[in-house]
């Protein structure tokens, strides 16, 4: 058991200790393999086996794996003959976005019945701040408790729960434990829970960021808090202050069930500064990916791709173009991302940041919610 995860004095705090955030009590719900464990709830013959929601073509892409599978390496966005090379004896299961989205509702019908304080991330996580709760209980565990149980009951499925002060370390936590866990960071855990965490594990470090912080000899939270912020902006720009207040367990952000996104967008700084066309493109497909994969867990499509190219001198160009009908799949999205990138090549200098966005979310059309027929296209 985790020390810093006591489950024995959760949410309580001793006479005279500081409440921190300001006494806030933040859940972050996190459902278990949820694509997969659907489908092994709706046909026994799959629990227990190894199974992967996605496409089996040879540019497949796999949008889920259940636990069986993941032991043998294979996990989300991972092309599928690559995951079906680690197994062999994996099943692939086309998606079935409907029952997901019908499922997301139950959960979130749960919800409701503690708090209307729900910012959901996807069909699968949500935050919820039970600090004033519906059913007057004295602890933010208690309350993940309840919902862990009534999702078990009412739905089949298990979800695992972090709980804590901050929404940055409420969602650190949910992960910790998984799957079907509950930990639950107080106060005065926030900076040695966030210190032992690998970098790698925040929210907002990709594999290219965390491969350079790594070569800076930042591995773990406690290394990142010993960066100054001058440092860590000068080497992650508008990042680096996140980065700083995220090490020191800094997280004002509200829950807010209001939020509307406005975009979904991916873009990475290298290593080393860009050149030729091949490894442009190669970027561009990296973030299309992102963003398409994001666009299929919350069911959204836009009209709108842009991309943000910046050189080695920090001059920062954008790009954008308006379809007349909204998109989510990622050769698409690459597709036109190519398209706004050649008027500028070949590029002079190098290229050091990349990126792609979605936007024109839910404008223009009456129906921008993708159906489960054309997410279904991208994983063909």
């Amino acid at each position: 058991m985790y020390l810093l995860c006591s489950m024995e004095r959760p949410d309580q705090q001793a006479d005279g200790e500081e409440s921190g955030e300001g006494g806030r009590k933040i859940i972050h719900i996190d459902m278990d393999a949820f694509y997969a464990s659907v489908e092994q709830r709706d046909d026994p013959a799959l629990k227990g086996r190894p199974v992967a929601v996605g496409g089996t073509r040879e540019r497949g892409v796999v949008a889920a794996a259940s636990y069986e599978a993941r032991k043998y390496g294979v996990r989300s966005a991972m092309a599928s003959a690559l995951a079906r090379r680690l197994c062999p004896d994996l099943l692939f299961v086309r998606p079935r976005f409907e029952v997901y989205r019908e499922v997301s509702r139950q959960i979130h019908l749960i919800f409701a019945d503690y708090t209307d304080l729900v910012e959901p991330l996807s069909l699968d996580e949500a935050y919820l701040d039970v600090t004033n709760n519906h059913q007057g209980i004295a602890t933010a565990t208690e309350v993940a408790r309840q919902i862990r149980a009534r999702i078990r009951e009412e739905t089949g499925l298990t979800a695992s729960a972090g709980v804590s002060y901050n929404k940055f370390i409420a969602k650190l936590a949910s992960d910790h434990n998984k799957p079907d866990g509950l930990c639950v960071v107080r106060p005065d855990q926030g900076l040695a829970f966030i210190a032992m965490q690998p970098v790698g594990r925040f929210h907002g470090v990709g594999p290219v960021t965390a491969t350079r912080m790594e070569k800076l000899g930042i591995h773990t939270g406690a290394d990142l808090r010993r960066c100054s912020r001058e440092f860590l902006g000068q080497q992650f720009g508008k990042s680096g202050d996140y980065f700083y207040l995220a090490a020191r367990a800094i997280d004002h952000r509200a829950v807010r069930p209001d939020r509307v996104r406005k975009s979904i967008g991916s873009e990475n700084t290298f290593f080393h500064d860009l050149y030729s066309h091949e490894d442009l493109a190669a970027a561009l497909l990296e973030s299309s990916e992102s963003v398409a994969r994001h666009a299929e867990r919350t069911g959204k499509a836009g009209r709108t791709i842009s991309i943000k190219l910046r050189y080695s001198d920090f001059r920062t160009l954008t790009r954008a173009r308006t379809l007349p009908a909204p998109v989510a799949d990622a050769a698409r999205i690459q597709e036109v991302a190519l398209a706004l990138l050649a008027p500028l090549e070949p590029v002079a200098l190098g290229v050091r940041l990349l990126g792609v966005t979605l936007s024109s979310l839910g404008e223009g059309d009456d129906e921008m919610v993708v159906t489960a027929e054309q997410l279904a296209l991208a994983f063909e």
